[in-house]
């Protein structure tokens, strides 16, 4: 029997996404229909230098400048010499071997027309175009480079025919004695319109030629134009016939567009015109708040069009890693300036400045004396020479916070440091501010707050807020040390202990003052006195320090150094091993807990803790002089007691401590020495007394607002640009419960608004306390003062938020003042405190006496309930992680008191 089989092939139809990439509705995805997030970086100063990139601001800001002041010292030749190896050396291979490492998928090329075709002014034929294949093969070479990384090239027009802007001549090669992109010279009728076409017709042959190319990820047209084009019209105008150009040739991949104004206004740029086209917008040294792409957000969703972050940069790491997580958590691709620059740290390279071309740059300064012509064609070639990976200096910190810093708090160690040697303090350990190290400036927000903030204020090595300078310390000296330090701050370092013992700490440090203090801590436990730094006779007058019986346990810890008071330059620390060393046991130092409402006492050597049971006679606290009542005192940390406080610390508290006890012991029995009112450092940060007057911008966090200066009484800042959902947190003590007002000082041109104030808890849940109407004032900066009464705060410490309900306003500063006391606690007008909170073992009530008490949990059923006096504790340890609910009910007055408890 013959069978016969019969194969059916069934041809289903795929949507065809062409070559490259192509936006899909509100996302960007390839050739097979893949989503695609743009993680990109751009060569910047590559084929168009930009003198702040240079260090020739104001003297050659410019190419053509730069150029020119190059032919004056060397020569043509030598000048085109210099340049064609800048290009060869700029960006090579490695470069994009390298993006590909770090977790990049995109290249944006800055390119300047002038690689491409003459300027109209150079044309043999007036209104015709000569190609030149210089720019094409830069093109053609990244791409070979690019493909094998799955790495996407967008071509960004950086330096148009003429140039797009006035203001900002140095990005765009602007050339006030030549016809712009936008405006005739005098003595060039029709020039403007001239360069609109060639650059119509460039970006037709850009297309032409890369039609095909897989890797191509589009057409950035025009970067950044800034100038006065009412409406939008001639801009949209350009834009669409670059489009035509384009589509003429290539209807595959995407066409990227900037608004005006540095990419930001879109008047006149929108409905969309090609059904594969993107909105760039640039973000540059504003704030990074969940809701500060609001005024972009809209346009995507009301077009159905794709965003893309097509530039930024130029600041610190904190704000580097804020503003990628805005982007993404936006769904927004991105892309950052730029690889390299010259003698400057926010780049993952950075160009060292040769001699030679310092001479040059001297000497255009009028600094200097004119160098040769050798002098300046050798000077130029060794920073070309300087361009390249293998002799650029590496900021590895700059990846690692676009990328791994991202999506961990965890810290990872930048060197390799081992105990017995030597600890360089510039390489302390990659990571964010809090956790790494912390510093109190740490980014630029200058667009928002209207105020320059240098992040690294020595301008050296790293790009975090740490700040680090240069040295010529001959001792112990890797070139750098740390400087600019302030009270609190504190940095962390790795460290692999090879053996235990007793250690002596030589630290390389100097100062040019007589107060200065820091202490080291190893894995957040004290092991040295907070230690005077005597004057060594100026800040680069660096001598040793050395700190005796140091004992170290053997393996990997964290380092800290902590700066308690004044400024301080250190260097590095050498720890040396002390031989058949003994230490008694001792205190190193003492701070204020973060609860506010403890002491946390370090000490040199682990403890028992049995030792520690019923001590708390054997220590006396003051603030301010006036002696505490210490609730508790348990051990923490292995080499860590905690002393419980009934009272809260605020942050300009003076606090000191005794210990006259004798059966605290360590784990090899040797009792504590006891010590006499040490001073107890208080680290806390700034905390609002109420009643009292708080101004708007000195917010412990913000979303959704800008700083301006006011003309108000007192000058300063004022919060403006207000709108709904807009808040401000103030850390705040109220010291007595009483009824309160609370005063506002605003200004408003037409409208009225709204302002409610909020408690927020540890979880971010908000409990209201009172709403205030503003009134329209006749303008921004004619200030009013309105009331609203009602106001209750329960005693202790909180968040208290200011939030816009109806926006329209500017606001100055607020104050809360008391009316009255609460009724209730006028016979006994004392504090209700509830400590720790959040906690894990129990939780503290200080204040009248109960006669009950019921606990509920989120859903609100009943999980503890009893009965007690006044300043009692209950025990919590054995709930659950989450939320609970506290009321309290008052055995004379009845009045019941809500409390939100979270257990940890």
């Amino acid at each position: 029997m013959k069978v016969i089989l019969v194969v059916v092939f069934l041809v289903i139809s795929l949507p065809s996404f062409g070559q490259g990439l192509k936006a899909n509705g509100k996302v960007i995805v390839d050739n097979q229909g893949a989503e695609v997030l743009l993680r990109g970086l751009g060569p910047g100063g590559w084929q168009i230098m930009e003198g702040y990139m240079m260090q020739t601001s104001g003297i050659a800001g410019t190419q053509h400048e730069i150029r020119e002041k190059l032919v004056v010292l060397m020569g043509e030749e030598n000048t085109e010499t210099f340049f064609r190896k800048w290009r060869e050396n700029h960006f090579t291979q490695r470069d994009v071997d390298s993006l590909a490492a770090w977790g990049f998928n995109s290249i944006r090329i800055p390119l300047h027309y002038n690689l491409f075709t003459l300027p109209i002014e150079d044309e043999p034929v007036q209104g015709e175009h000569t190609w030149i294949e210089t720019g094409f093969q830069l093109i053609d070479s990244v791409l070979k480079w690019s493909a094998p990384h799955d790495i996407y090239v967008i071509l960004d027009m950086h330096a148009c025919p003429g140039g797009q802007g006035t203001a900002s001549a140095e990005i765009n090669d602007y050339d006030p004695d030549k016809s712009s992109l936008w405006e005739d010279h005098p003595n060039d009728p029709g020039g403007s319109q001239r360069n609109k076409e060639k650059l119509v017709a460039l970006w037709t042959r850009i297309a032409e030629r890369y039609k095909d190319e897989e890797w191509i990820g589009g057409y950035d047209l025009i970067n950044e134009p800034h100038f006065d084009l009412p409406g939008g019209t001639e801009l949209r105008e350009l834009y669409e016939d670059i489009t035509d150009g384009i589509r003429s040739v290539d209807t595959d991949h995407i066409i990227y567009i900037e608004g005006n104004w540095y990419a930001n206004d879109y008047t006149g740029l929108t409905p969309p015109w090609d059904d594969n086209m993107v909105y760039s917008f640039h973000k540059y040294w504003s704030f990074n708040n969940e809701n500060d792409l609001d005024w972009v957000l809209p346009m995507r969703d009301q077009y159905n069009v794709p965003l893309w972050m097509g530039e930024s940069g130029e600041n610190s790491n904190t704000w580097f890693t804020d503003a990628v997580k805005l982007f993404e958590e936006n769904n927004i691709g991105w892309a950052w300036w730029t690889i390299r620059k010259v003698g400057d740290i926010d780049s993952p390279y950075a160009v060292d400045i040769n001699p030679g071309y310092q001479k040059v740059i001297d000497y255009w300064k009028g600094e200097g004396p004119q160098p040769t012509e050798q002098e300046t064609f050798d000077g130029m070639m060794q920073l070309a020479e300087n361009l390249l990976v293998e002799n650029s200096r590496y900021r590895k910190d700059v990846p690692d916070a676009l990328f791994r810093q991202l999506h961990t708090d965890e810290t990872i160690p930048y060197s390799d440091h081992q105990i017995p040697g030597i600890v360089y303090l510039s390489d302390y350990d990659l990571g964010k501010n809090g956790f790494a190290y912390f510093d109190k400036d740490v980014a630029d927000y200058h667009l928002s707050t209207g105020e320059f903030q240098a992040w690294n204020s020595g301008w050296s090595y790293r790009n975090d807020g740490v700040d680090i300078q240069s040295n010529e310390d001959e001792v112990n000296s890797n070139g750098f040390h740390i400087g600019f330090t302030d009270k609190g701050e504190w940095i962390k370092y790795t460290v692999n202990v090879l053996e235990q013992g007793v250690y002596r700490a030589d630290v390389r440090h100097a100062t040019d003052v007589s107060n200065s203090k820091f202490h080291l801590s190893i894995d957040n436990q004290s092991i040295t006195t907070s230690l005077p730094v005597p004057y060594t006779g100026g800040w680069e007058a660096f001598t040793t320090m050395s700190v005796d019986d140091i004992l170290l346990e053997a393996g990997t810890q964290e380092l800290r150094i902590h700066f308690d008071q004044s400024a301080v330059n250190v260097g590095s620390i050498e720890f040396v091993k002390e031989v058949d060393a003994e230490i008694d046991v001792e205190f190193m130092t003492a701070d204020v807990g973060s609860d506010e409402h403890s002491i946390n006492l370090f000490i040199n050597q682990e403890l028992k803790e049995s030792s520690l049971a019923n001590t708390t006679g054997a220590f006396e606290v003051s603030v301010n002089g006036t002696p505490q009542e210490i609730t508790e005192v348990i051990l923490g940390q292995s080499r860590t007691i905690v002393i419980a406080l009934k009272d809260p610390i605020l942050f300009t508290d003076q606090v000191k401590m005794t210990y006259s006890g004798s059966s605290i012991v360590s784990m090899s029995d040797d009792p504590l020495r006891p010590f006499t009112n040490i001073d107890v450092l208080n680290n806390l940060d700034k905390r609002f007394l109420l009643p009292g007057k708080i101004q708007a911008e000195d917010y412990e966090v913000q979303v959704g607002f800008g700083l301006e200066e006011t003309t108000d009484t007192g000058g300063g800042q004022n919060i403006g640009y207000t709108d709904v959902g807009d808040f401000a947190d103030y850390k705040i003590l109220v010291r007595e419960e009483g009824m309160f007002s609370v005063s506002l000082r605003v200004a408003a041109q037409n409208s009225t608004g709204r302002i409610g104030f909020y408690l927020v808890d540890g979880s971010g849940t908000e409990t209201k306390l009172i709403e205030v109407g503003t009134p329209r004032t006749g303008g921004w900066q004619t200030w009013e003062t309105v009331t609203g009464e009602g106001l209750e705060i329960p005693v202790g410490i909180h968040i208290l938020r200011m939030k816009v309900l109806k926006s329209g306003f500017n606001l100055n500063w607020f104050e809360v003042s008391e009316v009255a006391p609460l009724e209730s606690n006028i016979e006994n007008k004392t504090r209700t405190i509830l400590y720790p909170n959040p906690t894990e073992r129990y939780i503290k009530i200080l204040g009248p006496a109960y006669s009950k008490y019921e606990m509920l949990d989120i859903g609100g059923s009943k999980i503890l309930s009893g009965e007690f006096g006044q300043d009692q504790i209950i025990n919590v340890q054995n709930l659950k992680t989450g939320i609970y609910v506290l009321l309290l009910t008052n055995y004379k007055s009845e009045v019941t008191r809500r409390n939100v408890l979270k257990i940890r």
